[in-house]
């Protein structure tokens, strides 16, 4: 009943309330991510949501567009400021997620939305994350973030799927604001802006 009919409704309270109480901040945020790191203020990215239908998720610029002599963008890792690391450690700049799950894209709990170029690697049981809407968090985000293999974190977005409860999402929502405020934990793994790239079941790293 809940998984059917009032997550959703529940997403919806969520985002707009969030949205309004916090317009101040987003406010704050936009102005900073303009004077720090210039335009465009949002990163936007396709992304696979629910039944791998592509939809564009909005966040908080975090990085520069710093290019090698070539042209290139330089690696992650060295365009990522130390103003975008604490906005990716804080989740300021997943602020702008509260659009993408009053319009349906998200939910406010559930497996997180990751690269498009990963839909081919997907192991049958992989696939089942996408039968939800992605969330802002969800299971794996509580139990290690980007510190997890994928193996293990695809078990734990196939965990949650299998298990969606009202009390579930409740304490996944107060453990996310813990870790995200108190905690700080998580944020990426060594050498990686956020983790490395997912290669697949057989070329996991």
């Amino acid at each position: 009943m809940y998984r059917k009919f009032f997550k959703r409704f529940i997403d919806i309270l969520c985002s707009l309330a969030a949205i309004l109480v916090f317009s101040w901040l987003y406010l704050i945020v936009a102005i900073l991510v303009r004077v720090k790191l210039g335009s465009p203020i949002l990163f936007k990215q396709d992304r696979p949501g629910k039944d791998e239908k592509i939809f564009k998720l909005y966040k908080f610029r975090t990085m520069t567009d710093a290019r090698d002599e070539n042209g290139e963008l330089l690696p992650d890792a060295v365009r990522l400021t130390k103003f975008g690391k604490f906005l990716r450690s804080t989740s300021l700049d997943e602020l702008p997620e509260a659009f993408n799950i009053l319009k349906g894209d998200m939910s406010v709990v559930g497996p997180r939305p990751l690269l498009v170029e990963y839909l081919p690697l997907y192991s049958e049981r992989q696939k089942r994350r996408h039968e939800v809407r992605p969330g802002l968090s969800g299971l794996a985000q509580i139990n290690g973030r980007n510190l997890l293999s994928w193996e293990d974190r695809f078990e734990l977005d196939v965990e949650y799927i299998e298990n969606i409860t009202f009390w579930g999402d409740v304490k996944i929502i107060f453990t996310t604001v813990w870790n995200a405020f108190v905690k700080r934990e998580g944020i990426s793994q060594q050498g990686e802006a956020t983790m490395a790239y997912f290669l697949g079941e057989n070329n996991d790293i």
